[in-house]
């Protein structure tokens, strides 16, 4: 790629994604606080380790399930005003969950939170791919989902700060964490109708030329991609294989995240000090995120930086399962933490190899849906077996196997798609 177009790509970068890297920030703090609210929550509403588990994951059910339509919906009105209704919704729920009482409306605003944030991530990564091509994809992606160790780095420390306000106004620590956490998310919504144009021919701060260099770059690649119709999005078989490889890695993810501030606390560590050692793991892990996805994209490889990463995390979950002292279990959690987050970036980049237009929409939603799958019972199955055995080693050597499965699934695929001479420049 010429200087030229590196010089527009570049600034496209950053008028965008420090934005959107916010607001995924905040929209992952919403999903996963859960898990530091725990830290309190359950004891003071009674819930047990299997309805804790329960109620992280079923938001995961609803977030799959209208991933899709959300998808489609932005493809037709745009996304400044349909990113604009979501931060509103999903910011009111998010506050409203310091209001439960029991497991059932703990159960159903987890659910409503599913449904309000399901449009927004697959709707970032489809909106990345109307501006960037593949040799930028894989780097800004990666960066753009920094959000998720961001959200332990910042929101580790943060959570534990405002759980010691237990008693403020009345109200318990855990609740001051929804609300304060929550609320920022509807305020944003009101910078998006000014910082998020809805593709380069609606951005005011490119030229003319830029924005037919950006467009011809773009329309380049469009031969990669089979077809441009929703269900070619839907019925693509090697999309639906990408979704189940997501499906084991976000099984990983999520089974560690949500439950990550309770292993810590069950050694001994007070809630305080819980909130800034969880950050370590992610600060790993955030470093890896970036520089294997700038790596895969310099090498214009995708299938073994999926691979690698998968088992390098596979094998740190497995260490940490067989370890006793507290110092190699952390150890081995943020190992896994490197290896689970490094996929993210080179993954995520794989459906634009396969799909343009109409069909991209409905294919990235897809993979997000399915991979929810692993994200709903990663935090299930972790709760089920904290309960069985009292411990989380069995966890989290289940947690391995999915990210194992995941490393085979993906080398399978990069021989139908080399078989299929699927290529990019």
């Amino acid at each position: 790629m010429d200087q030229a177009e590196h010089k527009i790509f570049t600034k496209i970068a950053w008028r965008l994604i420090p934005f959107i890297l916010l607001l995924y920030l905040i929209n992952y703090i919403d999903r996963v606080n859960i898990g530091f609210a725990g830290l309190t929550m359950n004891q003071d509403l009674g819930l047990s380790p299997s309805v804790f588990g329960f109620a992280a994951g079923i938001f995961f059910f609803s977030y799959s399930v209208f991933q899709i339509p959300g998808n489609i919906i932005m493809q037709r009105i745009g996304a400044r005003r349909w990113v604009f209704s979501i931060l509103i919704v999903w910011g009111l729920i998010s506050a409203s969950t310091a209001f439960v009482t029991g497991p059932y409306s703990l159960y159903t605003l987890r659910f409503l939170l599913g449904v309000a944030e399901s449009g927004f991530f697959p709707g970032m990564l489809l909106y990345l791919t109307f501006w960037f091509p593949q040799a930028y994809l894989g780097r800004f992606i990666g960066m753009f989902m920094t959000g998720i160790p961001l959200a332990f780095i910042i929101g580790g420390p943060t959570s534990s700060l405002i759980l010691q306000m237990d008693g403020v106004l009345g109200f318990h620590g855990w609740q001051w964490l929804f609300i304060i956490e929550g609320l920022p998310a509807a305020f944003l919504s009101l910078a998006v109708l000014k910082l998020m144009p809805d593709g380069p021919a609606q951005a005011e701060w490119l030229t003319a030329e830029e924005k037919r260099i950006v467009t011809a770059r773009l329309a380049s690649e469009t031969h990669v991609a089979e077809s441009h119709n929703i269900w070619a999005g839907l019925l693509n078989i090697r999309i639906i294989a990408v979704g189940m490889v997501l499906a084991g890695i976000q099984f990983g993810l999520y089974g560690v995240q949500l439950w990550i501030p309770q292993i810590v606390q069950s050694m001994g560590y007070s809630t305080l000090a819980t909130g800034f050692l969880v950050a370590i793991p992610f600060i790993a892990g955030g470093i890896g995120m970036v520089l294997w996805a700038r790596k895969s994209d310099r090498s214009g490889e995708r299938i073994w930086h999926i691979a690698i990463p998968c088992l390098f995390g596979a094998g740190g979950l497995l260490f940490g399962s067989m370890m006793q002292n507290d110092f190699l279990v952390i150890l081995g959690l943020t190992c896994g933490l490197i290896g689970i987050l490094s996929i993210e970036g080179p993954l995520f980049s794989l459906p634009k190899l396969m799909l343009s237009g109409a069909a991209a929409a409905s294919g990235i939603a897809l993979v997000n849906s399915l991979g929810s799958l692993g994200r709903l019972f990663g935090p299930i199955v972790m709760g089920e077996l904290r309960e069985s055995t009292g411990g989380y080693s069995s966890g989290l050597a289940a947690l391995a196997v999915g990210l194992i499965f995941s490393a085979g699934l993906v080398l399978i695929l990069g021989r139908v798609m080399a078989h299929r001479a699927v290529k990019y420049t």
